[in-house]
């Protein structure tokens, strides 16, 4: 992966955690424990701190930045959307943030929240945990059910198992010209794609 210092400081990466060789990681950035950094994501520890707790996943061209002095933080199992924008804001723990979806600066996701794709969350907001957060800006629409935060959370399972699979068995290959009658699948799991249901009326359910 590219990794690069500057003004002395170099990225951290731990031995468990799995970024893309297409990644590009610079200066203050940390990356714990199980956690997955998809191909083409760009963390830039270049004036700010740039981290991601145990067990987080940053999919594909995700970006994460920071103003000097501030951190751009992933809490614990967070999970964040391919193509979605972090500025200077917190992820907290077991949140989602949706694909292409913006959080600007000082906003605080708290634990256990979504965010929706495309969602534009403005700097400084802040939210209740378990919140449906959806728009542009953004506003929360309801609190999310049980069954809601176990799906995100499931789904967020399979990115720590993606980790591993990655670490294990991943590598650069010349394209096959023509497909074999017995390819198999890449990976079998009971995890299945779900709509988040609008609260009915014009309760928001917050």
């Amino acid at each position: 992966m590219p990794c690069y210092s500057i003004n002395d400081v170099a990225p951290v990466v731990h031995a468990s955690a799995y970024v893309h060789e297409t990644a590009v990681l610079i200066g203050d950035v940390i990356v714990g424990p199980r956690c997955y950094v998809g191909p083409c994501a760009s963390l830039r520890g270049d004036f700010g701190r740039i981290e991601m707790r145990e067990g987080s996943n940053v999919q594909d061209t995700c970006v994460m930045h920071a103003f000097p002095g501030k951190d751009c933080i992933v809490d614990v199992d967070g999970h964040v959307g391919h193509g979605a924008v972090l500025h200077g804001c917190v992820v907290g723990r077991n949140a989602l943030i949706g694909m292409n979806a913006v959080v600007m600066d000082d906003a605080k996701i708290a634990e256990e929240c979504i965010v929706a794709a495309g969602a534009f969350v403005k700097a400084n907001f802040s939210c209740e945990p378990r919140s449906l957060i959806v728009g542009s800006p953004a506003k929360v629409l309801k609190t999310l059910t049980e069954d809601e935060v176990e799906w995100k959370s499931a789904g967020t399972r399979e990115y720590q198992e993606l980790a591993v699979r990655s670490m294990e068995t991943m590598q650069r290959v010349e394209p096959l010209r023509e497909v074999p009658t017995d390819r198999p699948r890449v990976y079998q799991s009971s995890f299945e794609p779900k709509s988040i249901k609008k609260p009915s009326g014009n309760s928001s359910g917050s």
